[in-house]
């Protein structure tokens, strides 16, 4: 049996990071260009891009033919003193993305470098100590967010954070519940920590809950490791580029997912923050027809 993954897009793939920047896509055009692009479901992207109202975030999408698969949120939780200000923002995230009817919440670590000018702020790696511990707290997030929200916790990796690379991604699995987290495979991010997200998802099929489409451009990708850039730098330089054109191959990716035949979102995200108005649109068109060729979707 199989079941093709039910594809979608976000903000991400409309150069937005941050929930209110002059240079990023203004929210209503964003939501009217995706709609034209051919996509019917997006995640939130920042909370407090789009209208945190749900009454009015809900007409919106009405009338553009959208849903939402999920609300999207930093964590901070390797540090001690964390939860209440964890809590804060992710709650927030939280009710809207269950008032708007999805069933996920994807979390991503907060960053060891300044994701705008790559400077180090933290020790880019865990202590043998601190592990543990943040894995019960990232524990505690998903059990309060399922029983007061309905929500699954779909665990993002992401450069310049702790949980990175191949081996510290399989370090944050085996720390944490599978009954409470599963992880949002983003097969850019994993590509550019130099992982391998067929490996991945054949050692732990049954931890693979959600999965951000991506690629990067090995050639950025080789000077970004040599010169020791940060990733802010590395996306306006072009490291994760316009699929087919980079790495990882994404048709053996959907191919296996859809073997899994588990209800699966596949989000096309796009790192490309800041870009020019009128980028976004062809380039997501374009992506939503190759994707398409690659075999079937939802």
């Amino acid at each position: 049996m199989t079941k093709p993954a039910m594809i979608g897009s976000a903000p991400d793939s409309w150069g937005v990071w941050f929930p209110d920047d002059s240079r990023q896509t203004p929210w209503a055009r964003f939501l009217d260009e995706v709609a034209a692009a051919g996509y019917t479901r997006i995640e939130l992207g920042p909370y407090g891009y789009l209208p945190t109202d749900p009454l009015r975030l809900r007409e919106e999408f009405d009338r553009r033919g959208l849903t939402m698969t999920a609300g999207t949120i930093f964590e901070h939780l390797h540090r001690p003193d964390s939860w209440d200000t964890t809590w804060r923002d992710v709650s927030a995230a939280a009710s809207l993305t269950a008032a708007m009817g999805a069933e996920h919440l994807v979390v991503i670590p907060d960053f060891w470098r300044d994701p705008q000018t790559g400077r180090v702020i933290e020790d880019p790696q865990l202590t043998d100590e601190q592990w543990p511990a943040y894995a019960a707290r990232v524990n505690r997030l998903a059990r309060q967010l399922r029983e007061e929200f309905g929500l699954r916790i779909q665990f993002h990796p992401h450069a310049d954070t702790h949980v990175d690379t191949h081996g510290n991604v399989e370090r944050f699995l085996h720390a944490t519940d599978p009954d409470l987290v599963s992880l949002c495979l983003d097969t850019g991010h994993l590509a550019y920590c130099g992982g391998d997200s067929l490996k991945l998802i054949h050692d732990y099929p049954e931890r693979i809950g959600y999965v951000h489409l991506k690629q990067v451009d090995p050639v950025v990708l080789a000077t970004v490791r040599t010169e020791g850039t940060g990733f802010g730098e590395a996306v306006r330089l072009g490291v994760m580029c316009e699929p087919p054109n980079g790495l990882p191959e994404l048709s053996p990716i959907l191919d296996v997912l859809a073997r899994l035949d588990v209800e699966m979102f596949a989000i096309v995200e796009q790192d490309m923050y800041p870009c020019p108005p009128d980028q976004p649109l062809p380039i997501a068109t374009r992506t939503l027809a190759y994707l398409r060729s690659c075999g079937p979707l939802r």
